[in-house]
């Protein structure tokens, strides 16, 4: 019996796939990605009107690199290094090894802590802009084998590394393309080839490497002469050496939010319009409040999905520096941040700096343990689940995408009306009265990025009455509002690119916070 349960799963998935392939809801770019040329790419043409730009944009699709990226939904972002010793956030290259010395290093108590707060992955700052190496590279003196840590023997990237296997942590690194100490930078070739030396040790010694950071750091080398990096170079040596790592912030997979302060964007669209060919590796500014409305694609070349990071300290400071051990962020901040990040199509990395022991100090663990238990609490129960839906549009081939998938609990399943649906009305009948504050809302992304503009009302025992009210869904949207007590609740689409794809819908009774 459960081989022909699991039999008629895997049937109905490839029925679900045949059904949105002849309803025109897969794009043929999305089905005949090969190599470089992924499903997240499309060219608009000179022909195109408005509507088909539309269209196309509902179509662009996460590749399966930037999927589970996106699945993974907050990290621990971890500076660390000489700055540490120095108590500086920019380092100049001149420091001496012999200051790095984390007697009490722990990478397992790192990795204790951020898993505690529901932390699902860590980049680590291996080379900041000091050019200092948290591993022995044998292409430079600059690193942690002449320091006086574990006699010069120590490497924190591999035992960070094997730290994260053991916890079922994703393990990424940070390498800073600037490098103040490197004699060789401002030599743009020369260096070129030393940092793709330094970035060849990194994807080739320690594992499975789930993300490379890339800042756009740059500056003048030691013959005046400003870098040019080989930006080029560098994303095909990760594809070749990690082809499974997303290549963030300046690179082709993952953008950044546009500063570090935790502030995101009332819309943050995934699918961006872009005026050269992305190949070229000619990123334009990610920083404007509007990236992907309507108005926007109008001036597209191409099309690509390129979803946005949220990355912040829980410190003033990205290294550790003791007189702010009292001045770590509020559970609130964190819990808002956290809203409007992983709650806004984002994904929060927390920046969180190890002390001179080497260790997570204890004022920002126990915060972090903190914030995992809220976390736990404020969603462990789902109070949508099992409700009575009913929908106002005829569903495509209902008896595969029943609309019950957006109450399962199963992001890979997923309701979808016809191709030409736009809008559609959603009501929930809930067995009983509850009361909530929140509501979250998943798109099938896999599908696109498709919801515009839509709202949740709440029946009052005599009309409708709006609670919320939002843009758009993609990965994950969380809606907060006054606590509200019905047994009846609509979800009302109000516009949609191309018929709304939904994963799940829930409500959820969260705890108050100042």
């Amino acid at each position: 019996m459960a081989d022909l349960i699991v039999g008629m799963r895997g049937l109905i998935r490839i029925w679900i796939a045949l059904a949105a392939l002849t309803s025109g809801l897969i794009s043929f770019a999305a089905c005949t990605g090969n190599g470089d040329r992924p499903e997240n790419r499309i060219k608009i043409l000179a022909s195109d009107t408005l509507e088909d730009i539309i269209h196309k944009a509902a179509r662009v699709t996460p590749t399966p690199r930037q999927m589970a990226w996106q699945r993974l939904e907050f990290q621990a972002f971890v500076h660390f290094g000489i700055n540490t010793f120095t108590n500086l956030e920019w380092g100049d290259g001149t420091e001496d090894p012999g200051l790095f010395d984390p007697r009490e290093f722990d990478a397992d108590q790192w990795i204790r802590v951020f898993a505690a707060a529901g932390m699902r992955g860590v980049i680590l700052t291996a080379k900041h802009h000091d050019g200092f190496c948290l591993w022995p590279s044998r292409h430079t003196e600059h690193s942690v084998k002449n320091s006086p840590w574990k006699g010069g023997k120590g490497d924190v990237v591999r035992e960070v590394a094997e730290a994260c296997r053991r916890g079922g942590l994703k393990f990424g690194i940070y390498l800073s393309p600037w490098d103040r100490h490197e004699p060789s930078y401002g030599d743009s070739p020369r260096y070129n080839r030393h940092f793709k030396k330094q970035l060849h040790e990194l994807l080739t010694g320690y594992g499975p490497v789930s993300e490379v950071w890339f800042d756009g750091a740059c500056g003048e080398g030691p013959n005046g002469k400003r870098q040019v990096y080989d930006w080029g170079g560098y994303y095909a040596l990760v594809r070749r050496l990690q082809p499974a790592a997303v290549i963030s912030i300046r690179g082709p997979d993952v953008r950044w939010c546009g500063n570090e302060a935790g502030h995101t964007r009332p819309s943050e669209w995934s699918v961006i319009p872009l005026a050269v060919d992305p190949s070229r590796h000619d990123w334009t500014d990610m920083t404007a409040e509007d990236l992907g409305s309507r108005a926007k694609l109008e001036d597209a070349s191409y099309l690509v999905w390129y979803p946005a990071q949220v990355n912040t300290s829980i410190r003033p400071g990205w290294f550790y520096h003791p007189e702010e051990d009292d001045k770590i962020k509020t559970l609130g901040h964190l819990r808002d941040i956290y809203f409007t990040s992983v709650g806004g199509n984002a994904q929060f990395l927390l920046n969180l700096p190890p002390d001179r022991r080497g260790l997570i100090h204890e004022n920002d663990a126990a915060r972090l343990r903190e914030f995992g238990r809220r976390l736990r609490n404020d969603f462990t129960r789902n109070l949508a689940e099992g409700a009575a839906v009913t929908a106002s549009a005829v569903h495509l081939k209902g008896q595969f995408l029943p609309l019950r998938n957006m109450l399962d609990g199963d992001t890979s399943t997923y309701w979808m009306p016809d191709a030409e649906t736009k809008t559609v009305d959603l009501t929930f009948e809930l067995a009983r009265d509850v009361i909530f504050n929140c509501a979250a809302l998943q798109e099938a992304i896999e599908v696109g990025q498709r919801i515009e503009d839509f709202s949740l009302e709440i029946w009052d025992g005599g009309e409708w009455r709006e609670a919320a009210q939002a843009s758009v869904v993609g990965y994950r949207r969380l809606l907060r509002f006054d606590s509200a007590t019905t047994r009846r609740v609509r979800l009302r689409i109000r516009a949609s690119r191309l018929s709304p794809a939904l994963a799940e819908f829930g409500l959820y009774r969260i705890s108050s916070l100042p």
